[in-house]
């Protein structure tokens, strides 16, 4: 017998949308299958029914993943089978993770595994949003205690229209696109990016998207009310004892000194002086205590005094430096430092060929000619571990700095280079991601990118007790670990350019979040000004830059240059030791650092595409000779024939008496005949030095 399956629709924005529970994936603790068009996403929510002993933090795992079978398509790896995830997958999955993690209560740790897995798409269309609200919407109807309903999408401006589940060209002409997350409260989750936007329109992005997801949060609670499950109850909070007044009079000192490491080695301190002195059954419970204190001590620090952990003034940004030229072999580098916060940037340059190929069930042969990868090694905040590939975190941060900057780079038509930006965190007490970008624009600038406007990130802070707020501005780690709010805004002097929020309250207030726009607009701007201390425009390339030599060509030669398997264009990049990229239409880009390399690579090319000028003098092979006269063979490409008066200086009677099939000749190109075809003179050739051949 068929289970009843419940199903509840929203439609917003000219889209329809389907959210169904209780035919399918029945074992697991909450699922649903949204569909939207030819989309159809299930989401799946498991948890562990008790929290494992001695478990003191919420595991909760976030896996988006795109099945290539969804588009009709098999994968192209080795055992033609889904791999690793993605860098594509691992962004959605921060998506949801962070649209939901706020919504579990403190006191809830039993491990949570949310699974969204695409199992029909649309290559073009919006399958991420899809994802977050069939994702919130199985946590809505389970039986794990989140607070609900939650939801998010993705929202764009096209010619001043707001849309939602937009496709590929809609996007590609959006000059706004951000993801919000928003549950019963307000904004939870905040990540996106624009063409230099006011902080005004963002505002509006939010209001928009929050209005729209306020009918699926109705839709869920429908969903819920027909099909959902009992909710587990939630552990009380546990009696904790309270501190001595000696133990708090140490953690204030403590809180109060400016530098991380004194300032946390004095909090270790006074949680070690007092533990020392209570049995080791009543540790645990003091440690947790301890904890508490730490959290509401410093925000109090902020709210009665407006004072920070570092001294400064809630609007105060740290102290900025920097340097270009760092790294003498890169193509450009930048040393940026904002307080205790470092990063080494450097930008490389390369060609076509090296930008990189978009392998997913969306991507038609795309590929991505700006690349930003971003280094979190342990040593920059003072750890040991294991150095692995990118984590979660890497990936999101430089993704976040890699759309700041993306809308700044020139057109690829002004400046054919596939772009490298490679972020080394050297130092990290908080906002590291926005010193990426910073560091990034210098970088660029200084391997002479000609970047639209200058790029600069900060990161602002929240914290509230509900009736008062204090918005902190270049936050520190220990103000993003212990406040409410972690907002980074990235932009020009103009206007926003990327955006990232993760808000722990579950809503903010309208004021709030005006003041924080604000200040982080007045932050960017003393940054700005910083930075062009150091450099504001670009330099001059360094001798190592490949300078890029653009030469076109027929279509039809093409196949020529390129030769068998790519052997032909092989055998120039050897023999001048230049890169070389030609694309169907015919456009070749030769790079090279010296012009020699430059120069030979560009004889070669016109040789094999049969590149020739009137009046210049060519090496070809005779191919045939005829009482009229003898043809000769330039290239692959061009073959014409030598009248046998143009043969020699004297009268020649028979062409066989000059020339013999397989001699090598030296003509001159004198043009077409009426029918098209190329007419040479060797009499004209007779005499002229080696240095006016031209190959």
């Amino acid at each position: 017998m068929q289970p009843t399956a419940h199903r509840a629709t929203v439609r917003f924005a000219g889209t329809e949308v389907t959210f169904e529970t209780g035919r399918i994936a029945r074992q697991a603790h909450g699922a649903v299958l949204a569909r939207c068009g030819d989309n159809v996403v299930l989401a799946t929510v498991t948890a562990a029914a008790a929290p494992k002993p001695g478990q003191d933090f919420f595991p909760l795992t976030v896996e988006y993943r795109e099945k290539f079978s969804a588009a009709g398509r098999i994968p192209g790896s080795y055992g033609r089978r889904e791999g690793r995830i993605s860098d594509h997958e691992v962004l959605v999955s921060r998506l949801i993770d962070r649209t939901v993690r706020s919504l579990f209560p403190e006191e809830f740790k039993n491990e949570v595994q949310i699974q969204a897995q695409v199992f029909s798409a649309e290559p073009s269309s919006d399958l991420e949003s899809l994802a977050i609200l069939a994702a919130c919407a199985a946590l809505h109807v389970s039986a794990v205690p989140a607070k609900g309903p939650a939801g998010g999408l993705r929202i764009q401006r096209v010619h001043d229209q707001w849309l939602a589940f937009a496709g590929k060209s809609q996007r590609e002409a959006a000059d706004l696109e951000f993801s919000v997350g928003v549950g019963p409260d307000g904004l939870v989750m905040l990540e996106g990016e624009a063409k230099e936007v006011s902080e005004a329109d963002a505002i509006d992005a939010i209001a928009t998207a929050t209005e729209w997801l306020r009918r699926c949060h109705k839709a869920f609670d429908e969903l819920r009310a027909a099909a959902g499950q009992p909710k587990w109850p939630v552990p009380p909070a546990p009696a904790l004892p309270a501190l001595p007044d000696a133990t708090l009079a140490a953690l204030r000192a403590a809180l109060q000194t400016p530098q991380k490491a004194e300032r946390r080695a004095g909090i270790a301190a006074a949680e070690a002086a007092w533990l020392a002195a209570v049995p080791p059954e009543a540790q645990p419970a003091c440690k947790q205590a301890y904890g508490l204190a730490v959290w509401s001590e410093t925000r109090e620090l902020a709210l009665a005094q407006g004072k920070r952990l570092d001294g400064r003034a809630t609007t105060q940004i740290r102290p900025i430096w920097s340097e270009v030229g760092l790294l003498p072999r890169a193509h450009g580098s930048a040393l940026f430092t904002r307080g205790e916060t470092q990063a080494i940037v450097s930008c490389t340059l390369g060609s076509p060929d090296d930008a990189l190929r978009i392998d997913g069930i969306g991507s038609d042969g795309e590929t991505d000619r700006f690349l930003l990868h971003y280094n979190f090694p342990p040593y920059s905040v003072g750890e040991i571990r294991p150095l692995r590939g990118p984590g979660r975190r890497e990936i999101g941060h430089g993704s976040l700095a890699r759309r700041g900057l993306r809308c700044a780079l020139p057109a690829a038509s002004a400046f054919p280079y596939t772009i490298r930006v490679e972020s080394e965190i050297t130092e990290s007490n908080g906002s590291s991601s926005m010193a990426t970008v910073c560091g990034g624009t210098m970088a660029m600038l200084h391997a002479g990118v000609p970047l639209l406007r200058p790029v600069a990130g900060i990161a602002m802070g929240l914290i509230s007790d509900g009736s008062r707020h204090a918005v902190l501005s270049d936050i520190l780690g220990d103000e993003d670990h212990l406040g409410d709010m972690d907002f980074k805004v990235v932009g020009t002097a103009v206007g926003i350019t990327a955006i990232q929020l993760d808000n722990k309250l579950g809503g903010l207030p309208d004021t709030v979040l005006a003041q924080a726009f604000e200040q982080a607009r007045a932050g960017r701007a003393h940054i700005l000004a910083e930075m062009a201390k150091t450099i504001a425009e670009p330099a001059a390339p360094s001798r190592f830059v490949p300078q890029a030599l653009s030469i076109a060509i027929m279509p039809d030669a093409v196949g020529a240059l390129i030769g068998a398997r790519g052997a032909n264009i092989k055998a120039i990049t050897e023999a001048s030791g230049a890169r070389i990229s030609v694309s169907d239409h015919g456009e070749v880009l030769i790079y090279a650092t010296d012009q020699t390399s430059a120069a030979r690579a560009r004889t070669l090319v016109q040789r094999s595409a049969g590149v020739l000028k009137v009046g210049r003098c060519y090496r070809g092979t005779v191919t045939g000779v005829k009482d009229f006269g003898a043809f000769v063979k330039i290239n692959a490409v061009n073959e014409g024939l030598v009248p046998v008066e143009e043969l020699d200086k004297n009268p020649v009677r028979h062409a066989g008496d000059v020339a013999r099939e397989g001699d090598e000749m030296i003509v001159v190109v004198l043009g077409a005949d009426d029918r098209g075809r190329l007419r040479l003179s060797r009499r004209q050739a007779l005499g002229v030095d080696e240095a006016q051949i031209e190959f």
